[in-house]
């Protein structure tokens, strides 16, 4: 360590999110830049699933039957897409909402993130789950496409396969979805830093990092330092 430079803040941000959420998208990419430009902080990313159709079939469900369901009709998710579509352009993301087919279930892509961050590829997984579903209308519920998802990120397919088939990691990610749900948190993206301050929704990185300088300063006082 070099003695000249001044310990820096630690912190725990811990980002309650869902993988077929775009909000999340453009949440958690606002956020990854605005730790890039803050290298004083030293920050422990803890990703925490969190299921916003928890009643969603393990096989998901067609597009157009989850959208009547969940929009009331094709009408105002197209208002709605266009809108995130528009705001996704400024952040280098590509929505391609009209490739996606099919609704899935995202338990088997949240226990793939779980399983990748054992190797430290949890924020790439993600990354890539996005990307698969938003860009590519991939069904991120489907076995086969999250085995390509891992084999991507530089993990083994077979082993992907084997923990995939597996219920390994199942309760953990229900257990987390109800530990958000009583927090009080009721919508995602969600970032909570140091236990104590939390922010909801794809925040602008001027207010994420407004949230980190708050629970920095208390950091330093409290001599969590990296």
């Amino acid at each position: 360590m070099n003695i000249l430079s001044p310990p820096k803040a630690r912190l725990t941000v811990e980002v309650v999110h869902d993988l077929v959420c775009p909000w999340c998208f453009l949440g958690v990419r606002r956020l990854m830049a605005t730790l890039r430009r803050r290298p004083d902080l030293v920050c422990d990313i803890v990703w925490r699933p969190f299921l916003l159709n928890p009643d969603m079939p393990r096989a998901g469900m067609a597009r157009y039957d989850y959208v009547i369901r969940k929009f009331g009709g094709e009408e105002r998710a197209r208002r709605l897409y266009a809108s995130i579509t528009e705001i996704g352009r400024g952040e280098g993301i590509a929505f391609r909402f009209e490739r996606i087919r099919r609704a899935p279930s995202s338990v088997d892509a949240h226990r793939l993130v779980r399983w990748a961050g054992r190797a430290g590829r949890a924020a790439a997984a993600i990354e890539a789950l996005f990307y698969a579903f938003f860009t590519d209308g991939k069904d991120i519920g489907d076995i086969a496409v999250l085995i390509g998802v891992a084999e991507g990120i530089g993990l083994s397919p077979a082993a992907a396969r084997t923990f995939l088939l597996s219920d390994i990691e199942t309760e953990s990610v229900h257990a987390d979805n109800l530990r958000a749900h009583r927090l009080g948190i009721n919508g995602v993206p969600c970032f909570v830093v140091a236990g104590t301050y939390a922010v909801a929704g794809a925040q602008e990185p001027e207010v994420i990092e407004r949230l980190l300088d708050v629970a920095a300063v208390e950091a330093a006082e409290l001599g969590v330092l990296g």
